[in-house]
């Protein structure tokens, strides 16, 4: 007969229950992280970007809204880069050349993203098409 022996399973137990803890580094946020540029046309154009772009860690959240480290190293990119004279657009750019088009909330219409695009539509117009029998059903 094996004899199970409990310590091995509550130490595994408590490795398991810290890894959230371990998720976030110790190391201070970026340096344009939390700060705002000083010049506020600058600081505009980086904040209307921000909110435009999706955390890669919350994925539900843009780096705008977002708490996560690694949205706040996206935030000091973005006014680091910003604040060096680029567009929003070409941030955008490196951004989207750099994760792909899933960091922006507004995908561009390409042949991985028409689905996307035309289901909302093909969804309203079945459901027009169905609810339009179903009509036609009870006049008749």
């Amino acid at each position: 007969m094996m004899r199970l022996s409990i310590k091995p399973a509550l130490v595994a137990l408590a490795l398991l229950g810290a890894t959230p803890v371990l998720a976030d580094s110790v190391m201070p946020p970026a340096a344009l992280a939390y700060t705002q540029l000083p010049d506020a046309k600058q600081e505009a154009d980086a904040t209307a970007l921000m909110k435009t772009l999706r955390c890669l860690v919350c994925q539900g959240q843009s780096i705008a809204d977002s708490d996560a480290e690694m949205a706040g190293d996206m935030r000091a990119l973005v006014r680091s880069r910003i604040a060096a004279g680029e567009t929003p657009d070409q941030v955008r750019a490196w951004l989207v050349e750099r994760y792909g088009n899933w960091v922006t909330y507004d995908p561009p219409l390409d042949a991985l993203t028409w689905p996307l695009w035309a289901l909302p539509a093909a969804l309203i117009a079945i459901g027009l098409w169905l609810a339009r029998g179903r009509f036609r059903k009870r006049r008749g």
